[in-house]
This record gives C-alpha cells, sequence and structure tokens, in this order.
C-alpha cells in the first residue's frame, strides 16, 4: 500500500503554539543592546573626560585604553597625529574600541542573541520565522564571524593591559609626586572590570576549543584541568557576556563622571 504524501506547511511569522511569554527574552536582549551600543558609541565620540587625576588617582577608562594617540598622560605615541584628516572626528577610543567590539559582536552565544532580537532569524524556538532559505554564515556579511578565533588573540591581550590600569589604580600621587599604595571605589570598580572580562573571554567557546578540542582522550592530556576550568566558565557565559557587558560600561560611566566632578572618588585607605 503506497504511503500518502504529507505537505506541512510552515507556520507564518511570529505564529507558534507556545503559551508562554517567549518574546520577552529577545525584547530584553534588544533593549539591553540598544542600550549599550547607543551609550558607547557616544561615549566614543567624546574624546574627553575618559582619564580621572584627581585626589592622586590614576583611572582609565576601559573604553579608551590602551591610549595609543590622545591628551592625556596615558597616550604612549602623543597627542592626536598630524596623518588624521582634519575633517574626521577624532577619539583616542577609535584606535581600540574595534577589538572588543569585534570580540563580542562574533561571540558565539552574542549571534543568537541578537539573530534573534534583531533579525527576528529566528524570533525564538518554535516560532515561525520570516526568512524562507537558511544561507548559513557562508556569505557575506556573516562570513565575517568566522573571525571570532583570532579576535580571542586580541581579547586575551587586552585583559593583561586592563589588569595593568587596575594595578595602577592602586597607587595615590601625593602633593610632591610621590606614588603610594591605596585603595578607591575607582580601583575596586576597575579590578571588577578585568574580573568579569576575564571570566566572560576565559569561557569563549574557541578558546575551549583551542585548549581541547582537537584531542581524543582530555582525560589523559596534560591541558586536561585547563580544559576543565574555561568549560566551567563557559557553562555560564550568557551571564558573563552580560555581566561584564554592564559592568564595563559602568567603568567608563564612573570614570567619565569622576573627571566631570558629577562623582568624588572616594579614597577607602
Amino acid at each position: 500500500m503506497p504511503n500518502p504524501s504529507v505537505s506541512i506547511e510552515p507556520p507564518a511569522f511570529g505564529q507558534t503554539l507556545r503559551r508562554d511569554v517567549w518574546w520577552v527574552q529577545p525584547l530584553a536582549v534588544f533593549l539591553g543592546f540598544s542600550a549599550f551600543i547607543v551609550y558607547s558609541t557616544w561615549a566614543a565620540l567624546q574624546g574627553a573626560h575618559y582619564w580621572f587625576d584627581g585626589n592622586g588617582a590614576d583611572y582609565v577608562s576601559p573604553f579608551y585604553s590602551p591610549e595609543i594617540f590622545g591628551n592625556s598622560p596615558h597616550a604612549l605615541f602623543g597627542p592626536k597625529p598630524g596623518w588624521w584628516p582634519a575633517w574626521l572626528i577624532f577619539s583616542p577610543a577609535f584606535f581600540v574600541l574595534w577589538v572588543p567590539a569585534g570580540f563580542r559582536f562574533t561571540c558565539y552565544y552574542y549571534r543568537g542573541a541578537y539573530y534573534k532580537a534583531f533579525s527576528a532569524d529566528p524570533l525564538n524556538c518554535a516560532v515561525g520565522e520570516g526568512r524562507k532559505t537558511y544561507l548559513g554564515e557562508q556569505y557575506f556579511p556573516f562570513l565575517l564571524q568566522n573571525a571570532h578565533r583570532y579576535f580571542l588573540y586580541l581579547a586575551l591581550a587586552f585583559i593583561f593591559l586592563l589588569g595593568h590600569d587596575a594595578w595602577k589604580a592602586l597607587w595615590f600621587k601625593d602633593a610632591a609626586g610621590v606614588a603610594h599604595f591605596g585603595v578607591g571605589i575607582g580601583t575596586l570598580v576597575l579590578a571588577v572590570n578585568v574580573v568579569l572580562l576575564a571570566g566572560y573571554t576565559c569561557g569563549c567557546h574557541s578558546l575551549r576549543h583551542l585548549i581541547g578540542g582537537f584531542r581524543d582522550k582530555l582525560s589523559k592530556s596534560p591541558c586536561s584541568s585547563c580544559y576543565n576550568a574555561v568549560s566551567c566558565l563557559n557553562r555560564r557565559h550568557m551571564l558573563w557576556a552580560w555581566v561584564s557587558l554592564f559592568w564595563v560600561g559602568f567603568s567608563d560611566v564612573y570614570v567619565r563622571l569622576c573627571s566631570m566632578g558629577i562623582w568624588h572618588d572616594v579614597r577607602l585607605f
């Protein structure tokens, strides 16, 4: 007896049998991402109030560190270079912010998050999609997602660079210019920022594969402990991603408002 052919019509865009509030998560992601993108873009374009040296402190916003060119004492190669076009807005953040932005934009977790939130592809599990074909990440611009593993190397270097900023925030200069060990609120803000960014970066899927993805028997490999540590962080990769995103933005806010005199840094000891 021949089997009857069954044609299943795909659900229309947004159609679903789910009874839960499935739209809350993509909406929250959309609002959270949009807020951070707007603020970070605004902060990068300012080119000012990104360091604070009041009360002997030495704080630098993570949006601007390491400062390649700029007007602060932290600039490695001096002020704005002469070859910079006069018609183009200059900001020290332009030289560094593309690294963490590229790393997060191509992150495996963030891809799934903003695909749902911004392109609705898919809206959520078991919810009708708008597209009819799936091309994957083999074509431009999604082909650029494959650069994630290379951004990882740069992001790991930034952990050490920001860690150096946190170390400098432990030393306060007196009236004679002599540095003394101390801790301020800004010191804690920058130190927590490094810890959260390290937790997010070291839990990266690419790092996990780099350490042990090509091993046949991890239990007999000398890198098994490192692989287990990365896997432990990877299990909470979403949490690390969002908390570190919020805190790096807050770190810039703290340094900026202290520099503007709106907030006053408290010296704990």
